[in-house]
């Protein structure tokens, strides 16, 4: 059963009021001002009593002594899944913002993460933040060795979905064109058709035992011995690697006057691991597609009990990751809702 089940029609729209007027203007809400401004049809007595009724089974509660009410984690949750009826329309500045932000050729993926985070986080005056694609479990598909100067090569790896990642390899001397075709022959041969994490903890012993040509041997030797390192050094962006925005435009936020709800976030930026946890966790083993939405007390982390988490996969061929925002429970879910989802499927047209 729906949390909003247990609500009559008279206290959705009556929470639904609260929530609204709350959003805009960070304020606990009165009966009377919610009787003025959002034509509800009722008496500031009635609206008064309804909103007895709503604390009475934790949708609201009052804040130190004011005689109004603010949402609770529950309301919210109510809201994002019964009473918000659609993502408002992404506005054509927004759209355009987001696209010109992001769409930046030649880029790599962290940088078009990059930029999406912070451009996302100043057009909802939330914290951005990224996830990247969990490529340890993506398969390689071709690898190529480019000479690009007399002691360097560059290593080219093709991932599932086209993504292609490269590494420098040092080299001592000059390197025949005849043992880098041997050596890039081998490797295919090799090391093709694996996933990333099966070739990290294998990638030695996979080409310990190839028959190349004498002249190859010692380049082959690299790769035997350096593998996985040159792996880890072409791959940075792995399964806990996550990218935070820009913390700065919270500061408009009456939630981040007092330093305690500053001081949690903070120290969730500086452990990226923790909040790549947490990112994940809102979809894990969740098979809906969109937008994910983790409330609160919901989080089971006492650093994020004051916050909300929206966030969306992108998808780059079968590869997938993570686009979104953090900040306070009182945030406008219908904006931050649309713009993450439009975020997501514009992350996934680029890559």
């Amino acid at each position: 059963m729906a949390i909003a089940d247990e609500l009559t029609p008279r206290e959705r729209r009556v929470l639904e009021a609260v929530i609204k007027s709350y959003v805009q203007t960070a304020e606990p809400a009165g009966s009377r001002m919610l009787s003025r401004g959002f034509g509800l049809g009722v008496s500031p007595a009635t609206i008064r009593n309804t909103m007895s009724d709503l604390e009475e089974k934790g949708f609201l509660k009052h804040p130190h002594t004011s005689a109004g009410r603010v949402p609770t984690d529950k309301a919210y949750r109510a809201y994002v899944d019964s009473l918000l009826n659609a993502p408002r329309t992404i506005v054509v500045a927004e759209r355009d913002r987001l696209h010109a932000d992001i769409s930046v050729s030649n880029s790599t993926i962290e940088t078009i993460l990059r930029r999406a985070a912070q451009s996302l986080g100043v057009l909802t005056q939330e914290l951005g933040v990224a996830l990247g694609p969990r490529l340890d479990a993506s398969v390689l598909r071709s690898l190529e060795l480019v000479r690009v100067g007399g002691d360097r090569l560059l290593l080219v790896l093709t991932l599932d979905g086209g993504v292609v990642r490269t590494v420098f390899v040092e080299v001592r001397g000059t390197v025949a064109d005849n043992a880098v075709s041997e050596v890039t022959r081998v490797l295919n041969e090799r090391l093709t058709g694996h996933t990333l994490r099966e070739l990290r903890a294998s990638v030695g012993d996979r080409l310990r035992d190839s028959a190349t040509m004498p002249d190859a041997e010692e380049l082959l030797n690299i790769f035997v011995q350096e593998g996985e390192q040159l792996l880890d050094a072409a791959l940075p962006l792995s399964e806990g690697s996550v990218i935070v925005g820009q913390a700065s435009v919270l500061a408009s936020q009456p939630e981040f006057d007092g330093a305690a709800n500053l001081r949690k976030l903070l120290t969730l930026t500086e452990e990226p691991a923790r909040l790549a946890d947490a990112l994940r966790r809102a979809h894990a083993g969740d098979e809906r597609p969109g937008v994910q939405i983790t409330i609160g007390g919901e989080h089971g982390d006492p650093n994020l009990d004051q916050f909300t988490v929206v966030t969306a996969e992108y998808h780059a061929g079968t590869l997938a990751g993570i686009i979104g925002v953090i900040g306070p429970t009182r945030m406008p879910y219908d904006k931050v809702i649309s713009l993450v989802q439009h975020t997501s499927r514009l992350l996934s047209d680029l890559l």
